[in-house]
């Protein structure tokens, strides 16, 4: 069996990798004897994966104008309002490997969350006219983002693997068959545990992550996410830990981390981790905070899955559905609206103080069936 994981962007989002890692472990669980491929748009960032993966550079084809595919493209639309020959054109890269693979793995679960990308849609029906296997891998997608067009295209796929109850409703709710409920791989990741910081206090530190794409949809969020720094190391002992986990130019957060650490220069308690760690490396730290704060999600899921009470500042479908999964309701997670609120941040950090122990003791139940949900999706896969 060949299986290729597509619809990857590259590394430097860490959250992308670990899907990519966990992926890896998952499927080689259950099926030891795949081949597995990697088509990715950034291949120079995804070399950590040389010798577990197959690479291969599907970045887009550019049309130049005027040329006979630009003519092509432009005439297909003008006459019969079809942009299908562009996005063939300008995929042909990934659409090459579609006769080297058996099954594929659209490993880009948010891609259905931001808006119409019609080209997703030309790719998806070329596998299937192939008579290949399609899978929709760790996907969340709400109500809200279910166009005709997009409904169209996931009734198509041979399995859908859902990683949280919200988007398992909405799908069957817009009449999509094979949905079944996993969780995301990201749970079962490994960490590596590398020397601790200066400035960290063993029990007593305290993880934060900040991202310019929740600034960019909640502007005012900046500066109550500094007054709840502010208020942390006011009213605790604890140390700060500014923790970036997407690294992509244009939306980095170590950038913006680097303005709140500069911020609080004068004070020791504040650390910055350095943006050249990997997935499992910025997981081995984060496992050994006393507490996160988080907007992105594979940093709150490395949190979660090491047991360390977690406050959300969510601005997806995804966010809550995993905190609905693991607590019975959308526990520790503020909407993109409420995070610039600072009276708002500072009662859901003081609660996450007083319920330390008790959230603590419920993700210690509730991670292993969890991670339980990720494994079965490689079951899931063996059965097609």
């Amino acid at each position: 069996m060949k299986v290729l994981l597509f619809y990857h962007g590259g590394s430097l989002n860490r959250g992308c990798e670990a899907i990519v890692r966990s992926a890896v472990g998952i499927i080689q669980k259950s099926m030891p004897e795949a081949h597995l491929g990697l088509a990715s748009m950034a291949p120079d960032t995804d070399r950590l994966f040389e010798g577990t993966l197959t690479i291969h550079d599907v970045r887009r084809t550019t049309i130049a104008k005027y040329s006979l595919p630009w003519l092509k493209s432009a005439l297909s639309v003008k006459l019969f309002g079809d942009d299908s020959p562009m996005h063939r054109y300008q995929n042909e890269a990934l659409l090459a490997l579609i006769p080297q693979y058996d099954l594929f793995l659209s490993i880009g679960g948010d891609n259905y969350c931001y808006g119409e990308q019609p080209w997703l849609y030309v790719v998806d029906r070329e596998i299937k006219k192939a008579g290949k296997k399609l899978i929709l891998w760790g996907a969340s997608i709400g109500p809200e983002d279910l166009s005709p067009a997009k409904v169209s295209d996931l009734k198509q796929f041979d399995l859908l693997l859902v990683r949280e109850t919200l988007t398992q409703a909405a799908l069957q709710e817009a009449g999509i068959p094979n949905v079944q409920l996993c969780a995301d791989g990201a749970f079962t990741m490994e960490k590596e545990l590398l020397p601790l910081p200066e400035g960290w206090l063993e029990g007593n530190t305290l993880g934060f992550n900040y991202s310019p794409l929740v600034w960019q949809r909640n502007p005012q969020s900046k500066a109550a996410a500094l007054a709840l720094v502010q208020h942390i190391l006011a009213t605790t002992d604890m140390a700060v830990c500014l923790t970036p986990h997407v690294i992509i130019p244009g939306n980095d957060d170590y950038a913006v981390l680097e303005e709140f650490k500069s911020h609080f220069s004068s004070e020791p308690r504040v650390i910055l981790l350095p943006n050249t760690l990997n997935a499992i490396q910025y997981k081995g730290y984060i496992a050994r905070m006393r507490f996160f704060i988080g907007a992105r999600t594979h940093a709150t899921i490395a949190a979660y899955s090491n047991y360390v009470p977690t406050l959300v500042l969510g601005y997806s479908i995804k966010s809550k559905g995993i905190a609905k999964d693991l607590f019975g309701y959308e526990r520790m997670v503020l909407s993109i609206d409420q995070i610039a609120d600072t009276d708002l941040l500072i009662a859901q950090f003081d609660a996450l103080l007083r319920e330390e122990n008790e959230l603590r003791h419920a993700l210690m139940q509730r991670i292993p069936e969890i991670q339980a949900l990720s494994w079965s999706a490689g079951d899931a896969l063996k059965r097609l």
